[in-house]
């Protein structure tokens, strides 16, 4: 069911969410957090079809504020909204803003009259993100913040001004795209012979931040140096191309040169291709919501880590 409701207000879209619980009941209620999405004009849906997917695992309120890129400039003040409950919201609860002129500015004041009492709530930007997450409206109302360094004008930029600017609940959907090199790669490393490694080299395209990421974490769990490279390189793979940890006995070489598969070679074992796909925004966005306490380790490997490979390479 979906239920617009044009140039209105908090308290409407309120009276109107109390309607939808009287008339459909249990379909308006169960909701365990509220997801705040910060997006621009025309470019919602495919957030929301993620936060749906995910609402399967998440049952949740989901707002999304939608403003003009270039803020109120002029337009005029109005709040068209949206609300979507039953098929239309996956297992959530949608309600779209869509806001123009000075309303806009005001995001903290949009969402507190509409989130779930006593709930988590988790602030998340599919697109541009503040400069100080922490800091901008919604991210001082959230326990969990998310942002997507891929999405921003310098990927790899992000991550450095992220390194100087971390909060405890902060995130990166560029780190979350590395669960499953981590466990393929710890995985590896979890077999005989257990030899150290001497020296790691990392490589991926040239706009990667998760290749940047997954180097600071093997500098960081690792303590040897990590040659990383970004290239463009014609394989038909974004992101990170491969993995080589140096040991006595030979490397560990996980390398991925076709989309969505990735070859698993080592010392006296056979080649294994192994999946390894690019993850979609709403496994992210999953597994993102599986915790609401600070990721410590991210906070680590961005603080630390990427530090550590920045001094590397003055130093060399």
């Amino acid at each position: 069911m979906i239920v617009d409701l044009p140039d209105s207000t908090i308290s409407h879209i309120s009276k109107a969410l109390v309607k939808i619980r009287e008339e459909g009941g249990v379909v308006a209620l169960g909701r365990v957090l509220t997801l705040v999405i910060s997006t621009s004009l025309g470019h919602e849906e495919e957030a929301i079809e993620a936060a749906n997917e995910a609402s399967r695992e998440h049952p949740m309120r989901v707002i999304v504020i939608s403003t003009e890129d270039d803020g109120a400039d002029g337009s005029e003040a109005r709040l068209d909204a949206q609300i979507r409950v039953g098929g239309d919201a996956g297992a959530s609860e949608v309600i779209l803003l869509r806001a123009y002129g000075d309303i806009a500015a005001d995001e903290e004041g949009l969402v507190t009259g509409l989130l779930l009492p006593d709930a988590p709530v988790v602030a998340w930007w599919p697109g541009k993100a503040p400069a100080v997450v922490s800091e901008s409206p919604l991210g001082r109302i959230a326990q969990r913040r998310i942002t997507d360094a891929a999405a921003q004008s310098n990927p790899l930029q992000s991550i450095v001004d992220l390194a100087s600017t971390y909060e405890p609940g902060d995130t990166d959907f560029a780190w979350t795209r590395l669960t499953l090199w981590r466990t393929q790669l710890a995985a590896a490393l979890d077999q005989p012979p257990y030899e150290p490694v001497t020296a790691v080299e990392v490589s991926g395209a040239a706009d990667s931040p998760s290749t940047l990421l997954l180097a600071a974490w093997l500098r960081l769990q690792l303590q040897v140096p990590v040659d990383h490279s970004l290239t463009t390189r014609a394989t038909g793979s974004s992101g990170i191309h491969g993995v080589k940890l140096i040991r006595e006995s030979g490397p560990i070489e996980l390398e991925r040169s076709i989309v969505n598969v990735a070859t698993l070679s080592q010392p006296g074992q056979p080649v294994h291709d192994l999946s390894l796909p690019r993850r979609s925004l709403r496994d992210c966005l999953a597994e993102e919501l599986r915790r609401l306490d600070p990721d410590s380790l991210f906070g680590n490997v961005v603080k630390t880590g990427v530090k550590q490979l920045r001094d590397d390479q003055e130093s060399n």
